[in-house]
């Protein structure tokens, strides 16, 4: 939609972001209690499609990737300071592999991001009813209500608009990481981990050795997404050159201490012992914080507590992919590359159309886990596991490999677009080891995995083909920059757009 260029403002308006907002950004979008509550046994292997994983090595499965995501970050901070606007990791791949590569990318991420969210909400949903079950031996609403009431919740929010304090997101995150990241320490030392700190670290954890450790890579960068949003921020940050960078990196190193610690503790608390960690691999982290007659270190409190403080994340989260989704495929839209449709601005100022779409697709996706087994994984107790939860491995595993393929890129992309940065060594090295990373994470999405999960890597495929075809077709791409004059002033807030 066309804009008279009298009305554009700067984004974020008069008021700029400081070190400490663009932190928030990204710590709160990568969800670290959401992540290490629920993604742990997916490192492990329990919930993975082939059973195959890192083991009682799941630390050193997120220890690789941390530093590969490390790299990347040193990429994504070097480009903020090339490129400050209001885009997204498809700034990134225009610049270094060229529009068509990029408009490509743009499509991927965000219908990985997309995946996410719509695999993440029936998984709150699910956990709230199961958690009040458990807790209360009751069931006030099903599956479906409280799904139907978290689709309304995120619908509403991002229609209304969802510039929320930086500030306010950066404590619920230092309370809510705080509490998780004290009992975790608290379990390793009373379960003796301390004493076999090797263990977690070893290749030999692992059942299948390297292979299993890089299947745990896959899940372990994905614990790290959303580490780039305080890049998207640039446009309205107080000296981006320099905050940005250090947001970027101070993010990925202390939560990725955060996650070393916390998947350490939940190996440990079960003893290093797979088959007790597996009859618990729906949320560990809950059992570890029970009463000790249950297998825990705590008590009800305790586990209520972390029950609590997980599912507020989880919304967190939730949120924080609708708003990026949606803000992603308005900027694509903006840029010419989805259909005008999706440009609609609300009476808010808020992306309508793409809103819209959004939740649209969240609804879908609801009723193929009320209504269907189609994404039902094999597993060894009786029943198998909860719908929910397949369905989020199976979009996890969707969204973790197209987030891969496009931190790929930027890897490889960055030693044409950084060459002029004048720190060779440097961005070879970050090249390398961001590319190297992500090259295991996408191995170990497809490499023997069964269906129905095989099928989330294919469909990324698939989606990437048809993408760099298409966009070939297109006319003139696009430098990776979208207009968002369109929005309002708090809609060009702290977003990932």
């Amino acid at each position: 939609m066309a804009t008279d260029e009298s009305t554009k403002t700067s984004l974020g308006g008069k008021r700029k972001l400081t070190l400490i907002d663009t932190i928030a950004q990204s710590v709160g979008l990568m969800g670290p209690v959401f992540s290490i509550a629920f993604l742990v046994p997916l490192i492990v292997g329990l919930t993975a499609a082939t059973g195959t994983g890192a083991g009682n090595a799941a630390s050193l499965a997120v220890l690789i990737a941390a530093i590969g995501v490390t790299g990347l970050g040193w990429i994504v901070a070097e480009y903020t300071r090339k490129i400050q606007a209001a885009g997204s990791l498809y700034d990134y791949v225009t610049d270094g592999l060229g529009g068509r590569v990029g408009t490509a990318a743009g499509w991927l991420y965000y219908v990985g991001m997309l995946a996410l969210g719509a695999g993440i909400l029936p998984m709150i949903g699910g956990t709230i009813h199961d958690t009040i079950v458990s807790e209360f031996s009751r069931a006030p609403f099903g599956y479906l209500v409280w799904d139907l009431i978290l689709l309304v919740l995120v619908g509403t929010i991002i229609y209304l608009g969802v510039a929320l304090s930086t500030r306010v997101q950066l404590t619920l995150a230092m309370i809510s990481v705080s509490v998780v990241l004290v009992f975790s320490i608290y379990v390793i030392v009373k379960s003796g981990g301390v004493h076999h700190l090797g263990t977690g670290f070893s290749v030999s954890s692992s059942p299948t050795h390297w292979k299993g450790v890089f299947f745990g890579v896959l899940y372990g960068v994905l614990l790290f997404t959303g580490f780039e949003t305080s890049a998207n921020l640039a446009e309205e940050t107080n000296r981006p050159e320099k905050n940005i960078p250090r947001a970027v990196l101070t993010s990925v190193l202390v939560i990725g201490g955060f996650y070393i610690i916390g998947s350490f503790a939940q190996v440990s608390g079960f003893h290093f012992n797979l088959s007790a960690l597996g009859k618990n691999a729906g949320a560990p982290l809950f059992t570890l914080a029970g009463p000790k007659a249950t297998g825990g270190f705590a008590g009800v409190g305790i586990r209520r507590l972390v029950e609590l403080v997980v599912i507020f994340d989880m919304i967190a989260v939730l949120i924080g992919c609708a708003v990026s989704a949606s803000r992603g495929i308005f900027a694509l839209a903006r840029d010419q590359r989805m259909p005008k449709s999706l440009t609609k601005i609300s009476r808010h100022g808020t992306p309508s159309g793409a809103s819209g779409f959004v939740i649209f697709v969240y609804a879908v996706v609801i009723a193929l886990v009320t209504w269907t087994t189609v994404f039902a994984i094999p597993t060894s107790p009786p029943h198998g596991l909860p719908e929910y939860v397949s369905m989020f491995s199976w979009m996890s595993t969707f969204g973790g490999f197209a987030i891969a393929v496009i931190y790929l890129f930027i890897a490889v992309g960055a030693l044409r677009g950084l060459r002029s940065s004048g720190k060779s060594w440097q961005l070879y090295l970050a090249c390398l080891v961001g590319g190297l990373v992500t090259i295991a994470a996408i191995y170990g999405a497809i490499y023997k995995v069964t269906a129905p999960t095989v099928w989330a890597p294919y469909a990324g495929v698939a989606l990437l083909i048809i993408g760099l075809v298409v966009a070939g077709l297109m006319p003139k791409a696009p430098r990776g920059t979208a207009d968002f004059s369109g929005l309002s002033e708090a809609e060009q807030g702290p977003l990932k757009v």
